[in-house]
């Protein structure tokens, strides 16, 4: 549009209404006023009134051009575009007529805001912003941005909701790759704005978290552009400081950011099909979020948990066991053919490209693995200050994991890694594994709860007692003392009933719980008996295990085969409890259980009706493992004690091999979803080499 030399700027509509007001009220007036007519008095009122509402369109069209530059006052509506006729007559006219407010704007401009969008008359092109942005994009500019961000800081009163493509703009600038004069002249910029103009404060936040993974860079390999993450900047540690300072001046300056700020979190968490290296990092600042925004870290525990639970339910414990398995065997064949492969492609194998950590071949429990060993970093962290366990962080944390554990973890079914998060936990003090076991005693005995929840907390309760190294005989005796007590008390309600029958439907969690104490003695028999073989005697003997075995409930028909057949061969060398005439009865009335599958009816047997799981079966993860492998019970085959039932055959190269005696019994995922692979190269920075989120983190003033 050609700049017109004497326009009326965006509002001419309310500038020829507030003249004819005048023009009509001054008529109306005069009327009254020199004519006679018996009702004069009424049009002299009349006039006033005309001519007095003619102000409203006339502070209409100023305030509506108040903050347009002189070089944009012109016909907008394009009503006024030819220059002959009756047409520019009014047009000079209305020049003439708004000369005097177009050089009052000219005057005024600077103190309006005028000046405070550089370089706007000179680098406007057709009312856009195309030259601007291109100035702030380039990155040889530094000093000139600062002086445009030192003067849009000084009219941020200005920079309202009609001005969000500036912001759009200004937000995009890519202030975290430039020197620390821009950093912090934008992060000056940042708190003035959102302070004075809050309608911002979603977009600010928003392009704040964006940042929290490594940016996308677009690679072109013949015709084919595809992109990947810039997993090679080595200013990642330099960039997430600047991202978490400009955080926490946002919140110091509006204290409701968290209110927003979750649902961004959320938002902008990276897709599971994104590579290692991004999910890694954005995890990583999230936990560092909730060291300066305690208020949110619950919330963002159980975002990060939850996202991770995703992850592990997709992939299953026997895929990841063989996968790790064909991997193994590739390196032997490897190895003893050489003439098969050269140094080279040695070299370049995905199995040798991480010498600094070992990584695993499923691409989605290598995903799992990073985030879990950046989860159990941050909750050491917090937890321990200079080498000790800080009781009061500890207690706080503790309470924030098992909130997230009781909302998400619990219900989950069939996790395999995810739950040690609990496990390391509780690792550090004695009180926290004791009041774990008492939170999921409470749970299963909690007649108010859902059976599958009362169900799922018996087998953690007897996981843990099991797996746990760091629990002494003291407490497991002491969970015993609980448990085996409820069972009896079940039976006495139970076995004269019209429900005294094998019923898995109506007896959940009774036979939950006599398989967790079944799975505890399996591991823990040892240990009790351990040092006074007569007093462990004698305390098992207290227990009281036959009536539980010989009740009406008959759980033995219900456990998993490989418990129920341990348990009996460690009952028998002990002469607590013969459980094989038992056993071989309920064989032969075991009934199968008829399936409708497509295609036709198939027939099996149901070896597991309670579908449990021991949630902390062996720890398939290599680079967290390494923290849970200290603290954590292996299985040791007794030498002296005989199983009837022969024992399945175990695949050789089992990442598992001797270590688990229900290997094959339980439960696995029947689908997987597909992942793809991301890029994650060995020799990149990763947070851990950053380090763990610090707990105090430094304000630098501005």
């Amino acid at each position: 549009m050609e700049a017109a030399p004497g326009g009326l700027g965006r509002c001419s509509c309310a500038f020829w209404l507030a003249v004819v007001f005048d023009v009509l009220g001054l008529i109306i007036l005069l009327l009254g006023v020199f004519g006679e007519f018996f009702f004069y008095d009424f049009l002299i009122y009349a006039g006033a009134i005309i001519i007095f509402l003619s102000l409203i369109w006339w502070v209409f069209w100023y305030t509506g051009n108040i903050e347009v530059p002189p070089e944009e006052l012109e016909d907008d509506v394009g009503l006024l575009k030819k220059g002959r006729g009756l047409a520019g007559v009014v047009r000079r006219f209305s020049s003439r007529l708004s000369s005097g407010i177009r050089n009052s704007f000219r005057r005024n401009g600077g103190t309006r805001g005028q000046g405070a969008v550089p370089g706007q008359a000179t680098h406007r092109r057709e009312g856009g912003q195309v030259p601007v942005t291109f100035a702030m994009t380039s990155q040889d500019n530094d000093a000139q941005i600062i002086s445009w961000l030192q003067e849009f800081r000084v009219c941020v009163t200005q920079l309202g909701k009609d001005h969000e493509q500036l912001i759009y703009v200004l937000l995009k600038l890519p202030w975290l790759g430039r020197n620390q004069a821009v950093v912090e002249e934008y992060l000056a910029f940042l708190s003035n704005l959102v302070s004075a103009q809050t309608v911002h404060l979603r977009a600010c936040l928003g392009m704040v978290i964006s940042n929290f993974a490594p940016k996308r860079i677009r690679i072109q390999e013949g015709n084919v552009d595809f992109s990947d993450t810039d997993d090679e900047d080595e200013n990642l540690p330099r960039i997430f400081d600047h991202c978490h300072q400009a955080l926490q001046l946002i919140t110091r300056y509006v204290p409701s950011t968290s209110r927003f700020l979750l649902p961004i979190l959320s938002e902008k968490f990276p897709f599971v099909q994104k590579s290692s290296r991004t999910l890694e990092c954005y995890v990583h600042n999230l936990l560092r979020v909730s060291v300066y925004i305690p208020d949110l870290r619950r919330d963002i525990l159980e975002l990060v948990i939850s996202k991770m639970l995703t992850l592990d339910v997709s992939a299953p414990r026997s895929e990841i066991e063989e996968m790790e398995s064909e991997a193994q065997q590739d390196v032997i064949g490897a190895s003893q053919d050489d003439c098969l492969f050269n140094m080279d492609e040695e070299e370049d194998s995905p199995l040798n490209s991480r010498p600094d950590r070992a990584i695993m071949v499923h691409p989605v429990a290598e995903k799992l693995d990073t985030m879990m060993t950046v989860l159990l970093a941050f909750i050491k962290d917090v937890c321990h200050v200079k080498g000790s366990v800080d009781i009061e962080k500890t207690k706080a944390l503790y309470r924030d994991l098992v909130s997230v554990f009781d909302k998400v973890v619990l219900p989950t079914h069939a996790s395999c890694h995810v739950q040690y998060y609990m496990f390391y936990l509780c690792s550090f003090r004695l009180g926290l594994a004791e009041a774990f076991l008492d939170h999921l005693w409470k749970l299963l005995q909690g007649p108010n709860q859902p059976p599958i929840l009362r169900q799922a907390a018996a087998g953690y309760m007897g996981s843990f007692m099991a797996r746990a190294k760091f629990l002494p005989v003291s407490t497991v005796k002491a969970c015993l003392d609980l448990l085996v007590p409820w069972l009896h008390l079940y039976i006495d309600s139970q076995d004269t009933g019209s429900k005294a029958f094998c019923d898995v439907s109506l007896h959940g969690p009774f036979y939950a719980a006599c398989q967790a104490v079944f799975y505890t003695l399996i591991f823990r028999h040892n240990v009790i008996l351990e040092g006074n073989l007569k007093k462990g005697l004698a305390y098992l003997q207290g227990l009281n295990l036959e009536r539980i075995v010989m009740c009406q409930l008959n759980p033995l028909r219900v456990c998993l085969p490989a418990v129920t057949n341990m348990f009996a061969a460690i009952t028998r060398k002990y002469q607590l409890v013969f459980c094989y005439t038992i056993i071989e009865r309920n064989n032969r009335h075991l009934l199968p259980v008829v399936r409708s599958s497509v295609g036709g009816n198939s027939v099996s047997t149901n070896t597991n009706p309670l579908d449990t799981f021991f949630p902390f079966d062996p720890y398939l993860l290599k680079s967290s493992g390494k923290l849970i492998e200290p603290i954590y019970q292996v299985w040791v085959e007794p030498s002296d004690c005989v199983i009837d039932v022969p024992k399945k055959e175990v695949r050789k190269g089992s990442m598992e091999e001797e270590d688990d005696f229900l290997h094959g019994e339980t439960p696995h995922g029947d689908s997987v979803v597909g992942m793809t692979p991301g890029s994650y190269d060995s020799h990149l920075h990763s947070p851990r080499s950053v380090g763990s989120p610090p707990i105090s983190f430094l304000q630098r003033p501005f």
